[in-house]
């Protein structure tokens, strides 16, 4: 159990926490949300002791150990990988480290030998003499095999070096996990590995991530950083994202009678306690869930930029199709004499190699020479294309966003509609004048996506729409994105993200074939654990 009491925290004028007081409590997954800069790593890095609030305290139970996901990928380089996942319990290891260092002298005493008696009966209880093989587990759990383990971490790639670090922290089974954005970078076996240690760990954990499945999936609470506090809510993100969405058009809707809002709030929370039971925690969650009523669920200051995709003109049956194209990178194949055509409903993503994946995109979106075949686009489509790259839409000169979007507007739109664009966009007020060159990754994004919507265009190709976003703009990209009435090919590494928008997959194999199914992103993944192939 770790126990916050009265923590503030102001960064100059900018108070990010006030008086919070909360206490998070064995056998439950906290989900830590709140706005990009709200304070959500700041607030993990106090509960670590990391960094000292200006008031209050934070506490744990005595002889309690807490772990950290650390975010210094360069920090152990010099470490063999086994030894660095044994680091996480600094007790443990420190032990270790003594005990070997008595066993190495010549001169062995008494006194060492008294002393290392006692570091014994310590190891022991510590679990010692599983460490290593532990550590191995959660290693192969992560994907790292065996051949890996007695290597550097400098000898890794980056994506490696974070299971590393990631198994570090789980190691040792520790009695609060603090866990920032641990799925970055991980493939899909790692994460749904990591999931199941997580739905089953008995102890606390605090988790902060973007990815809405894996928060869906591991987390019995969500706390919730608005308004300078954490408020806390039973459930996981979908439960906090739908209620607190009924309270806000709630609290927004003057005019119509409350007792509807309340009955239907009431319905959603009915309906989501009886779906509680795949929760180890299902019978407490339920009975929580049961006695949640209106008054505890406040509306969000968060703010969710609109995305609204409209067509221009309708999308006739001949969209899309493609025959024979190879094409290579760099001596590498990225695909190979594939064919398939597009049908107007299809909302495609896809799925292997990202290299592949982009290279398939670019030429579709005709930023690309083929190598072999051909393609050919309906007479009836309009495409808009977001790149995974869109760093040279932002090289120009213009001296406001204002300027920027209007480059890609039709030419009898004013500058009021343009400015009220972007404030749909969460581009407010001064925001307008900003130079299009010293925009964030979120913000750029943002900009990309208003220029797509301004096109009107009947198809549209996404490489990775959500890298840089904050929850609540992957919330609404998504929202827009199933609304859309057109057809889509787009990547994405977020599973909910590709869950609810896709309706077909292709797969883009080693050899550069192609594996194509008319199927949802689970009902895919179920298939090919049936077929052997996951």
């Amino acid at each position: 159990m770790i126990q916050v009491n009265n923590v503030s925290l102001r960064f100059g004028d900018r108070k990010l926490f006030e008086d919070v007081n909360i206490k998070f409590t064995p056998g439950n997954c906290y989900g830590l949300i709140g706005a990009n800069g709200a304070g959500k790593s700041t607030f993990l890095k106090i509960l670590s002791g990391e960094l000292e609030p200006q008031t209050g305290t934070v506490s744990m139970n005595k002889d309690e150990r807490l772990a950290i996901l650390k975010q210094n990928h360069f920090e152990y380089e010099e470490h063999v990988v086994l030894e660095t996942v044994i680091m996480g319990h600094e007790r443990l290891y420190a032990i270790m480290q003594e005990k070997n260092a008595i066993y190495m002298k010549e001169d062995f005493s008494d006194e060492d030998g008294m002393r290392a008696a006692e570091l014994e009966g310590e190891f022991a209880e510590l679990n010692g003499w599983e460490a290593e093989s532990e550590a191995a587990i959660l290693l192969q759990g992560l994907g790292l095999p065996e051949e890996f383990h007695n290597k550097t971490l400098a000898e890794l790639s980056g994506s490696d070096k974070v299971k590393v670090l990631l198994a570090q922290a789980l190691f040792g089974k520790p009695d609060v996990l603090l866990l920032d954005e641990p799925t970055n970078h991980l493939d899909l076996n790692a994460i749904q590995w990591l999931e199941e240690f997580l739905i089953n760990f008995e102890n606390t954990v605090i988790v902060v991530s973007h990815d809405r499945h894996f928060l869906n999936k591991v987390c019995t609470h969500i706390a919730d950083l608005d308004f300078s506090k954490i408020q806390i809510y039973v459930g996981n993100y979908d439960f906090w994202y739908e209620s607190s969405q009924l309270a806000l058009k709630m609290s927004q809707d003057q005019n119509r009678k409350k007792e509807e809002k309340i009955k239907e709030l009431q319905a959603f929370i009915a309906r989501f306690s009886a779906n509680a039971s795949k929760s180890k925690q299902a019978t407490s969650r339920k009975k929580m869930l049961d006695k949640i009523s209106l008054d505890d669920i406040r509306p969000s200051s968060r703010k969710y930029p609109y995305v609204n995709f409209q067509i221009g003109r309708e999308i006739g049956n001949d969209v899309l199709s493609v025959k024979g194209l190879s094409k290579s990178l760099e001596g590498e194949q990225m695909f190979k004499d594939i064919y398939f055509n597009m049908n107007k409903e299809d909302k495609i993503v896809l799925l292997g190699n990202p290299l592949a994946k982009t290279a398939l995109l670019e030429v579709l979106a005709e930023e690309s020479p083929v190598d072999e075949g051909e393609f050919r686009w309906g007479v009836t489509t309009s495409r808009a294309y977001f790149p995974l790259d869109n760093s040279e839409y932002f090289e120009g000169d213009e001296p406001s966003l204002v300027d920027w979007l209007r480059q890609f507007s039709p030419e009898d739109e004013s500058e009021t509609f343009l400015r009220g664009f972007l404030g749909r966009m969460l581009f407010s007020g001064e925001e307008v004048k900003k130079k299009p060159s010293v925009l964030s990754g979120g913000e750029k994004v943002r900009c990309m996506l208003s220029k797509m919507m301004l096109s009107n265009s009947n198809v549209l190709l996404l490489d990775e729409p959500t890298n840089h976003l904050d929850l609540e703009s992957i919330q609404a990209l998504n929202n827009g994105l199933t609304a859309f009435k057109g057809a889509m090919i787009f990547t994405s590494h977020d599973h909910q993200f590709i869950q609810t928008i896709a309706n077909r997959v292709i797969e883009i194999r080693e050899d550069g074939s192609i594996l194509d199914k008319q199927m949802s992103y689970d009902e895919f993944l179920e298939w090919k654990k049936a077929q052997g192939l996951s």
